[in-house]
Parts: structure tokens; sequence; C-alpha cells
């Protein structure tokens, strides 16, 4: 039985506990600071209650440097933090996908590109060949990496931006 707890309960953490239910996760259920709800079981901080063998735990937070400092201590403590990725996005299978981070429908990365933890790659996001992607980084819906770069830990790049070859030089 897989189960999944997610802190926050906002846009982002909606669009994981879709994906998770896509994915089979049979309880999802969340933790926020400032939402109330039927599956709202408390704050983030009630994190500790939830932490067991057969429970996931993925910080639903847009905010790039608040989902990595989640992403670290809950690795650090030894909770499982699921890698999600959409049955619809192509992912090559000589990528490599950090711990934490979400693949989004319509996603495509290929061949030789490795992506660190906790990175968010949205919707329709392209991402070409031997591309470094760092911890904690965004991608839009529709953003495009072009091959050869090496995207900053942290970065956001917007919707519709095309990054071109070598531009951020790797």
């Amino acid at each position: 039985m897989k189960k999944l707890m997610i802190l926050g309960a906002g846009g982002y953490g909606k669009t994981v506990a879709d994906l998770a239910r896509q994915m089979g996760y049979c309880r999802i259920s969340f933790l926020d600071d400032g939402r109330t709800g039927p599956d709202i079981l408390g704050s983030c901080s009630d994190y500790h209650k939830f932490a067991d063998e057969d429970t996931e735990i993925y910080p639903g937070i847009g905010n790039n440097s608040i989902r990595m400092e989640w992403v670290k201590r809950l690795l650090s403590e030894n909770i499982s933090v699921p890698t999600l990725i959409h049955p619809t996005a192509y992912v090559s299978p000589e990528t490599q996908i950090g711990e934490g981070t979400v693949v989004l429908p319509m996603a495509a990365i290929a061949t030789g590109v490795r992506v660190g933890m906790g990175c968010i790659i949205n919707m329709g996001a392209l991402i070409d060949h031997d591309t470094v992607i760092e911890d904690g980084v965004h991608l839009s819906p529709g953003a495009v990496l072009k091959a050869e770069n090496r995207i900053p830990a942290g970065t956001k790049i917007e919707s519709g931006q095309v990054i071109q070859n070598r531009q951020y030089p790797l």
C-alpha cells in the first residue's frame, strides 16, 4: 500500500497529489501551515507523526529554496522522498534523476541528462541531451533547454523561455 504525505496543500501540492494518484498511490494526505480541509491532517511540523516505512513524504512547495530545505531535512532523517514521473513524460533510459524530483505530463528529457534532487520538470518542458540540472531547479510549463547546459541550483526557467545551447556552460 503506497501512502504519500504532502507538505503543502496549495497549487503545487495539489499537482503532486494528482500525479501520485495516477501513479497508484492509494492514500494521499496533506500537512499545511495555513489551510484546513478533510485531507489536511495538521501542520508541516507534524511530519514526524506520519514518517514510517509505509509512507513517503514529499514537500509540495513551489518555492525552490524552501522545497530544497525540506528535501534535505527529510532525507537527513532517513525519510523516503519519492521521485514522481508521469507516465506520459519521456525520460531517456540514459538519464539520471535525483530524489524528490517531479516530472509532469508531456515533459521530455533526452539522453545524457542529469537532473538533481527536488526539481520540478513541469508540463511540456523539454531538456535536450547532455544537460545538467542542479538541485532545486524549476522548469515551468513549456520551458526549453537546448543541449549542453548546466542550470544552477535553485534557478527557475519561465514558461516559453528557450535556453540556447551552452548558454549556461558545463
